[in-house]
C-alpha cells in the first residue's frame, strides 16, 4: 500500500507542477491560448466546473466541495480495494488514478474549479475542449486497471 501511496503522490505532483508551470509560469491563465503546432497541440485555458468536458458545470460552490468529496472518496475506495496487491502493473494503474482525482480535487479547493490546458486538434477541425495531465494519468490509469485486472485476484 505504501508503494501506490508514493506513486500517487509523485503522480498528484506532476499533475499539479504541470498546472503551475503552464498556467501560471507561462501565464495562460492570462493569455488564455498560446498555440504551439496548430495542426496537432496547442495550450487553451479552460477552468472546468463541472466533471468532464464540463458536463454539469455550476457556479455553486456546493458543487466544488461535492465534486471534490466524490474525487477524495473514489481514491479512497480505490486505494482500499488495491492496498494489498504485489502486481505492480495495478499499482501503477491505481497510483495514476488516484493521483490524477487528487490533483484535480486540489484545483477544486485551490480555484474552485480544475484547470485544463491541453488542447489537441486535427484535421482542421477544431476541438472545443482541453484537459489537463491529471485527466492523462486517470484515463490510463483506468485502461490498466481494466486490463491488468484479470491477471490477479484482488481477493
Amino acid at each position: 500500500m505504501y508503494r501506490i501511496l508514493i506513486y500517487s503522490f509523485l503522480f498528484c505532483a506532476i499533475d499539479q507542477f504541470s498546472k503551475w508551470l503552464i498556467v501560471f509560469y507561462l501565464q495562460l491563465s492570462t493569455k488564455l491560448r498560446i498555440d504551439l503546432n496548430n495542426q496537432f497541440l496547442n495550450l487553451h485555458m479552460a477552468w472546468n466546473k463541472g466533471i468532464n468536458f464540463g458536463l454539469f458545470e455550476s457556479e455553486s460552490s456546493s458543487q466544488v466541495y461535492l465534486l471534490f468529496l466524490i474525487s477524495v472518496l473514489i481514491s479512497g475506495v480505490l486505494l482500499f480495494w488495491v492496498r494489498k496487491t504485489k502486481n505492480l502493473a495495478i499499482q501503477l494503474s491505481s497510483s495514476l488514478v488516484i493521483g490524477g482525482a487528487v490533483g484535480n480535487a486540489i484545483d477544486r479547493l485551490l480555484y474552485g474549479s480544475v484547470a485544463d490546458f491541453i488542447n489537441l486538434t486535427c484535421c482542421g477541425v477544431k476541438n472545443p475542449f482541453s484537459f489537463n495531465v491529471a485527466d492523462v494519468f486517470i484515463f490510463i490509469g483506468i485502461i490498466g486497471l481494466i486490463y491488468f485486472r484479470f491477471d490477479e485476484d484482488m481477493g
